[in-house]
Parts: C-alpha cells; structure tokens; sequence
C-alpha cells in the first residue's frame, strides 16, 4: 500500500525509516549484497489506522539511537525506539488525522493535523497548541532557530510561530501548502498544489519561485550544501533541482510519488501509491545491476498515463509522429515526447545520462477519445454520477466522479460538502472503488490526495491600543492617577526584590550564593492606595454619572466603608453582603469612569471574605468575564491596567486562586495580547500575573501545558517589553516555572529562552534584572 513518509535514521548508518497506509513503520538498512542495496531491520506496529507521516527525534543520553516517531489517520502519535516493534508510548490530543511531524532539538516534537491544529510535544505530554489556520495543517517544521516553527495549510498559508504565538503569515500559494524544508537559519522552502515551489525568507519575503512539476507537489528534501533539493508530486516524477533550476526529471511508474528524503550519503529515497521504495544514486559503485534497472525500465513502460495529470497536453491522434520521432535527441533531461504506434499513444522521456528515449508509459483518456457516455452534472461533465441515500428518510445526495480522480479524495470532499461524518470515509472510498471497477486508469490510487478540512478556530487577538495615557487622561480634572503608586508587593519584608527603595541593596547581593528571587511562591500583590483620592475621584465622577448609573448617598457611603475595611489591615470590622453587592454592581459603570470603583475592587478581592463571594462560584467566572473584557485591546489602557491588577490580587485568596488556575489558559492568552500596549504599567501588571500563575504552579512536573503557557506568555513579552521592573518580574516568572522541573527546562530550551534573555545578564541597573538573569541562565544549562 501506499508509502506516505520516510526520513533518514540516526542508527544505523545510512538507515532510514518508512511508513505506510498498511498502518506499519520499516526501519530499512543498507545491505552489501548485489542484488538488494536495503533490508528491513525493524517493523513497528502501533497505529490502528494508515500512517500519513514519520521523523526523527534525535539521539540523547536515554536514547543514544534516537526515537521515531509516526502521525496516523487514527489521530494518534506514536513513539518508537529501535530495540523493540510496539510504541514505547502515545501522544493522543489531536481530533482528527496528524499528516505531518516535524522533531527539534531537545526532544520537542511539532505536529500538524486535519483538526486545522498544530501541537507542540516535549516527552509524553503536548506543551502547547498552536491555533490560527482555517483548514488543515498539512506540513509543519522546526527552523534551526530555537523557537521557531512553521505551519503550511489547506487555507494556502504558511505561519510562523514562536513560544506559540503566531508572529507572521505568508501568503502566495494559491492552493493547499503541501511541503516545507529548511535552506537555512533564515530561509526555506514550501510546495503546494499550485504546482510551484516557493523559496522565502523567515521575515516573509519570497525571493523566488520554481516551476517543472505539473500536478500537485507533495514533498521536498534539501541536499547538505543548503541549495539544491528535490521534490515529488502527484505528476510521477522526482525532480532534481540544481542552481534554481530543474537539472533533472525521473519518472516513476506509478501515480502519486508522495515523499522523499536524502540518506547521508547522498543517495534519494522516494515512496509511491504503489507501495515500493526507490533509492536513486549518483554513485557508480551503488547503481542496481543491469537487470533490476530493465526491470525499472519494463515496468515503467507499462504505466498508463492519463494526461489530465500529467504535462502531456490534448492529444490528437491523427497529429502525431511515428516512431522515426525517436532518433532525434532530446533538448533537456525529462523532456516528454509523444509517438503514435498504431492506434495507440506512447510518452517518452528524453535520458540525458543514457543519451536516449526511454518509454514511460501508454498515454489514454486524451480529449479527443471522450466517449459521449460521459454524463453532466452541476454544469461539468463525470464518467459517473451516483446517487447515495445516508440518511434514511432523508433525501438522496450525487456524488460525481471521474476514472482518474481519487476515489479517497473525491469520498472526503463528498462527506465535507454534505456536511457527514469523516467515519463514512472508508465505506464511500471503498464503495466508488466496487462501483469503478474495470473502468480505472490503472491501479486506483489508494490514499487520499488532499483530504482538507475547513473548520474554523479561535484566533486569540494581538495588539492593541498603543496611546499610553499620560498623567490624567480621563477626566482633566483632579490629581488622582491608577498607576501612580507602588508597582506592587509581596507579603514578606526585609530585602526584597520586589519592594525597592531603601529595602533592597544591590550591593549586598553582588557576590551572593543564595538565589534569592525564584521560585517565587508567595505571590505579587497590588496594594499601595491612596484611599483619600480614589474616594474624591469616585464622588466627582458620580456628579457627572448617567441618570441610571448615578450612586445614592448611601451607595457611596457603602463603598466608602468597605474601602477603609479592606485597607486598614488592623480592622476587625467584615465587608458586608450589601458593600460588596453595591462594588459589583458599580463595577459596571460606562468605561470612561469605572476606574476608581476598579481601583477599589483591585483592593477588596485581597480581603478573605470578598475573595470567597466575588472569586467562588458562577460569580468568579462573571467576574473574570468582565475583567477579560476590560482587557480587550479596545479598552481604555486605565481599565486594563485595573483589570491585570485585579487578577494578580485575586491571587490572595483561595478561591481567587482556584477561579484563575480554572480560567488560566483565556486569562493568560488575553494579558498576553496586552504586551503590545506601550504602557510600563501594564507590563509590570501582565508581568506579574504571569509570575503568580507561575508560582502556583511551582512543583506541579503535571501541569506541564500551564508551565508551557507560562513560558510563551513571558517570552513574548519579553521581546516587546522595556520598563525594567516588568522585565526582572518576567525573569523571575522564567525562574519559578522552570525551577526543579527537567521537563520544562528542556522545553525553554527548545522554545529558544536562553538566547532571548542573555542580553540582561549584563544589565546593572537594576542589578536585580542582571542578577536573576544569570541564575536563570544557569538553570538552562
């Protein structure tokens, strides 16, 4: 059955690995002998459906041979080593089939699948989850640069992802993005079923297109010396590719060439829809002996070629040449010429080595020998129009197809359009296949050619408002400013990093052995006030409140109580069920004027008992709903700010702490975007929520997709970030998640943290930033 993957092995030498719609992976060895150059050492079993896709995770101290690992149609990753047939273990998250992988350094693994998903894997656990195509991800890669990757879809982009978050997206395909391969640290290569290949750089520009094949191109592999490479498609051949040019055409007698990779020595390995793995060489001590290559040659010229796949053009019998054609030579390796013999059609390929015309097959299905058997339907003409009745009761549905579609592809696009279940995939294919029989152009292709989905995903926003807001931006008047005091504490004292002033001496910590910054466990609160002007701001906006928004004197007599409760740490008075029922309320003033009432709500969730009624229960998740919302990139940067504050706060309580941890992938995906408001105050805010997620999460190896999170959130930040308290809080956050936990160090590694933070090592002032930098360095190492 069809070979969908191969890549080169670590071990052995020369090996490589293939896997198969017969739901098997084959580890191939070199073999001295004459007359087989491979063996197969190893067949793996794991997949309870076909294998689409295969790579190689490389060689460590655990496993000095590397690992394997294969993608298949039951939605499902399995992970090989070479001593043993069944999966040492299974990667199971994606909802539909993973048809592409790709592995990294450190063992991290990218997936792409027809869920329009792709995911990052680090060990047995998936680290993230990469959301944005609108259709399936049929090739993914990891670049040479830690932290970046790529994902090529159905929707004809490709997108660049780092610490998972989407920074770039190419467009110039004009059909599915089929294929990817690294040139270099800065370039690489896509193919596509527009029949081109594209060459770009990593910042989006495409700085050349190549154009031979003529069908659908699958697969490509770059030769060692960075610039010339090979590819495959759905047009029988592999062609090589040398100086930006196609220097070579190699037909294969057999439809659908759907993957290739280049052994170490050199040589191309390439697999087909008919099941058989070729291995082609430059080499004159490697070339098969003289009878297999007839036996290549014999087989090849009995292909049927149908020309509506290949570069064959209309045929018109009656205009072609005889066989005297033959003794021209031809111009260009690959050229394709037609002869008519008799009443049949022949295609011959020009060979440039061998300075003569080599058959490739007998041309039929040519235009002008369509019978006026052919029926209409939707406007185009089919060689078969079925009536398929699914639903009982229901009514009937056409499915059209023609002898030279695939009968897979044709059977997902059915399902797709009326909206069935992809379960009927197998008995729709298999159906046409029964129905078609004695009909076909030979072997009917038996994997689907493009089977792409086209559901939708969330895309989380990005951007945001870029206007800080100044001194006092809202109203013009008064001197009361959210912001303007302390950028937050923690609840111990003495030298702490987090307080400045006179309680944090650099100067006693330049030659320290202690790490005294991470893990950080405790938490970062907001807790400087001065209640004095919030409350005279809160009266003033009141005068000029909306009818129906305007507070009652015992409104603000209520609110007024349940600040100075909150704030005075000796007071032994409790918020009352009616002071916090008025703060919620309040809370949702227009947003030109809830500043001070979410001032002062960023101060009451720290109290035990507002954190229990406000953070437990369907309220917590009202009030992180309305907090996300002020988070929204079109809010007021005042508002966001509040918001962010208010989070890092709720962490004081209990139920804050369950509320957060229960909504932390949407809160931290929506503080995330706020990186991009060029405000220091919301960063040290979006810092230090980052940092107390993070401390939650502090010797919890399990929670590896939050520490993941983490992880993302604060590296992105840091590339935007530059108010040096926020930057110090995002090392510290670095610190804390990957403290104690091998799997999360590997991960920073793989996600490229240790080259994006080592610029701050060398920072002095503060020289706390310079200082934890270099202890989180040393935790990478």
């Amino acid at each position: 059955m069809d070979v969908r993957g191969l890549a080169a092995a670590a071990y052995p030498d020369g090996a490589f690995v293939s896997v198969s719609r017969d739901r098997t992976a084959r580890v191939w060895v070199p073999n001295p002998s004459e007359n087989q150059a491979f063996t197969e050492m190893l067949c793996m079993n794991g997949h309870s459906n076909f294998v689409s896709c295969v790579c190689i995770i490389a060689p460590n101290e655990t496993y000095p041979r590397g690992l394997i690992a294969t993608g298949g149609h039951d939605n499902n990753i399995c992970v090989f080593s070479l001593d043993r047939p069944d999966p040492l273990f299974t990667l199971k998250g994606h909802k539909n089939t993973v048809c592409t992988l790709s592995a990294g350094k450190f063992g991290t693994i990218l997936s792409g699948s027809w869920d329009t998903t792709a995911k990052v894997w680090l060990g047995e656990k998936c680290m993230m989850t990469l959301q944005g195509h609108t259709a399936a991800v049929w090739a993914v890669l990891i670049l040479p640069e830690q932290g970046l990757m790529l994902s090529g879809s159905a929707d004809k982009t490709i997108k660049l992802w780092k610490a998972g978050r989407c920074e770039n997206t190419y467009t110039g395909h004009e059909d599915c993005v089929r294929g990817l391969a690294v040139i270099n640290d800065v370039e690489f290569f896509s193919c596509s079923n527009d029949a081109s290949i594209r060459r770009w750089l990593v910042t989006g520009e495409c700085v050349q297109i190549y154009y031979g094949h003529t069908n659908y191109i699958y697969s490509l592999a770059v030769f060692p010396n960075g610039q010339d490479f090979i590819s495959t498609g759905e047009d029988r051949t592999l062609r090589v590719w040398r100086k930006g040019e196609c220097s070579q055409t190699i037909r294969l007698p057999a439809q659908s060439v759907w993957c290739c990779c280049i052994l170490p020595n050199g040589d191309i390995a390439v697999g087909a829809s008919d099941g058989i793995i070729r291995v082609f060489t430059e080499s004159e001590d490697r070339v098969a002996s003289a009878q297999d290559l007839q036996a290549f040659e014999d087989e090849l010229s009995k292909a049927i070629i149908d020309p509506k796949t290949g570069d064959l053009g209309d045929i018109k019998i009656e205009d072609l040449p005889g066989r005297e054609h033959l003794s021209e030579p031809g111009n260009r390796d690959g050229q394709t010429r037609l002869i008519k013999e008799g009443s049949n059609v022949e295609a011959y390929q020009w060979s440039m080595s061998d300075e003569r015309w080599v058959k490739i097959g007998d041309v039929v299905g040519g235009s002008s020998q369509q019978s006026s058997k052919r029926v209409m339907y939707e406007g185009k003409e089919y060689d078969f129009v079925f009536t398929i009745d699914v639903n009982e009761g229901g009514p009937p549905m056409k499915l059209p197809y023609n002898v030279s579609d695939d009968p897979w592809l044709v059977a997902h696009n059915f399902l797709q359009k009326n909206d069935l279940s992809p379960m009927f995939l197998d008995q729709v294919a298999n159906f046409i296949i029964e129905n078609t029989k004695g009909h076909t152009l030979g072997p009917a292709p038996v994997s689907a050619a493009d089977p792409f989905t086209g559901a939708g995903r969330y895309i989380p926003g990005s951007g945001g408002d870029n206007q800080g807001f100044g001194a006092d931006p809202f109203t013009g008047a008064g001197r009361y400013i959210p912001g303007s005091e302390s950028t937050g504490t923690v609840p111990s004292g003495g030298a702490d990093p987090f307080t400045g002033g006179s309680a944090y001496s650099s100067s006693s910590l330049q030659k320290a052995t202690t790490n005294i910054f991470f893990p950080n466990t405790d938490g970062v609160m907001f807790e400087q006030a001065n209640t004095t002007q919030i409350l005279g701001k809160l009266r003033e906006l009141n005068n000029t409140a909306p009818q129906d928004h305007k507070l009652s004197d015992a409104a603000l007599d209520s609110l007024e109580k349940l600040l100075v409760v909150v704030t005075d740490l000796k007071s032994q008075e409790q918020p009352t069920a009616e002071q916090i029922s008025v703060l919620w309320r309040t809370c949702h003033w227009p947003e030109d004027i809830v500043f001070p009432v979410l001032d002062i709500l960023r101060l009451a969730v720290r109290h035990p008992e507002v954190n229990a009624q406000l953070c437990g229960g369907t309220e917590g998740a009202s009030l992180c709903n309305h907090l996300l919302g002020l988070m929204s990139p079109e809010s007021r940067p005042a508002n966001q700010m509040l918001a962010l504050r208010t989070l890092c706060n709720c962490f004081s309580g209990s139920h804050g702490r369950a509320l957060l941890l229960g909504h932390r992938d949407t809160v931290l995906s929506r503080a995330g975007d706020l990186r991009a408001v060029c405000n220091k105050n919301i960063h040290v805010a979006l810092a230090t929520l980052v940092l107390n997620y993070a401390g939650r999460l502090y010797g919890q190896p399990a929670e590896i997709e939050a520490k993941a999170q983490c992880l993302s959130v604060a590296s992105t930040a840091l590339e935007v970030v530059q108010d040096k308290e926020a930057v110090f809080r995002l090392l510290v956050a670095l610190g804390t998640t990957v403290a104690r936990d091998n799997t999360a160090k590997d991960l920073a590694r793989s996600l490229g943290v240790n080259s994006q933070i080592s610029k701050y090592a060398r920072v002095s002032d503060p020289a706390k930033v310079g200082e934890c930098c270099r202890l989180v360095l040393d935790e990478l190492q």
